[in-house]
């Protein structure tokens, strides 16, 4: 059976109607184990819970033992249900590999086996051995692929579930949310029940999620960028102070500080050439990231191509020293944010 989506396995849970085999995995881990959960409860029934429903930790347990499980018989019942989680396909031998094939392709018509990636990321296109896995899975059975929501689905979920619990939220304050904490379900519906409990009722305001929401590595980064093409000095190293605070690693700072700036060069040499301002998405990687080029044409807008060309010079400079453990980790970013602000000012004083 090919690739099925989020809707049809919704229908194959709501009249219990299942296949053998369910695949669930992709970048949405919330959305994974969500519907995990809701398969699995459904597909165990009621009767003999001990006997006729097994979990395993696939990173721990041998393909034999789920062999044992999955070719048992239900117990007066008319099916059983076998789980793993975490499937460790990559780290298997080939003997191994070969069980989880013939496991696959001998599945009882009594048992639903329900196999899924909670927390493992995979790319079933290059990985060797999940991409044969994953060949068989969808012969057999069903596989669930779950990506990120974009950003308009995130801001309709968001205020449809503030008001589940009372609150107001307005499209524009959902997307602020989504703008400080990322576009991960899980952290945005932990951040949107923090708003709930805070407010109690009524709207959820700007202000309160500026004071509450907590911002992801991107945001803080992002806000620094322009802090640092603003000529905001105190700002620019209050948040680079802070993320020091916060133990986050130079290397990680610096990458995501080196993309906005590459953003926006991106950005200006398309509009420079004649293209659109998403010209740069057809040929690198911003699927579901297309908002990053229209923040990129708003910061580059009074930016020069030379300025953008001698700032990604000095970030190679330092990503090379700080790559090379090179001199006091700290020392490096600081004199990295001086540079980058002399580099500002020259264009603005220009």
């Amino acid at each position: 059976m090919p690739e099925i989506t989020e809707s049809e396995l919704k229908k194959h849970i709501d009249r219990s109607s299942f296949s053998n085999l369910y695949f669930l995995y992709g970048e949405e881990k919330y959305l994974v184990g969500h519907y995990a959960r809701k398969l699995i409860e459904k597909a165990k029934g009621t009767a003999f819970e001990d006997f006729n429903f097994q979990r395993f930790d696939g990173g721990s347990v041998g393909i034999d033992e789920i062999a044992a499980a999955v070719e048992a018989l239900p117990f007066l019942a008319e099916q059983k249900c076998v789980a793993v989680a975490d499937l460790n396909v990559e780290g298997l031998r080939a003997n191994e590999l070969n069980k989880l094939d013939e496991l696959i392709e001998t599945i009882p018509s009594t048992t639903v086996l329900v196999i899924y990636l909670p927390t493992v990321a995979i790319d079933v296109k290059k990985d060797k051995k999940w991409k044969k896995f994953f060949a068989s899975a969808g012969r057999i059975g069903c596989t669930v692929s779950f990506a990120r929501r974009s950003n308009p689905e995130l801001e309709k979920l968001l205020c449809s579930g503030a008001q589940k619990q009372g609150c107001e939220l307005s499209r524009t304050s959902a997307g602020r949310i989504i703008a400080y904490s990322g576009n991960d379900l899980q952290t945005l519906l932990n951040e949107l029940e923090k708003l709930c409990s805070f407010v109690g009722n009524g709207e959820i305001t700007v202000s309160v999620i500026d004071r509450l929401v907590v911002k992801n590595l991107e945001a803080r980064v992002y806000d620094l960028s322009k802090a640092v093409l603003a000529g905001e000095y105190d700002k620019a190293y209050g948040i680079l102070d802070l993320l020091f605070y916060q133990n986050e690693e130079p290397v990680s700072v610096l990458a995501v500080l080196s993309s906005a700036y590459i953003d926006m060069y991106r950005v200006r040499t398309a509009v420079q050439s004649g293209y659109s301002v998403t010209e740069p998405a057809k040929h690198f990687d911003y699927a579901r990231k297309e908002f990053r080029l229209t923040n990129a044409e708003r910061d580059a807008k009074r930016l020069s191509t030379a300025m953008l060309r001698e700032s990604l010079k000095t970030l190679l400079a330092v990503d090379t020293a700080l790559k090379s453990a090179r001199g006091d980790r700290r020392i490096t970013m600081e004199k990295l944010i001086a540079q980058l602000l002399l580099i500002a000012e020259k264009e603005r004083t220009a």
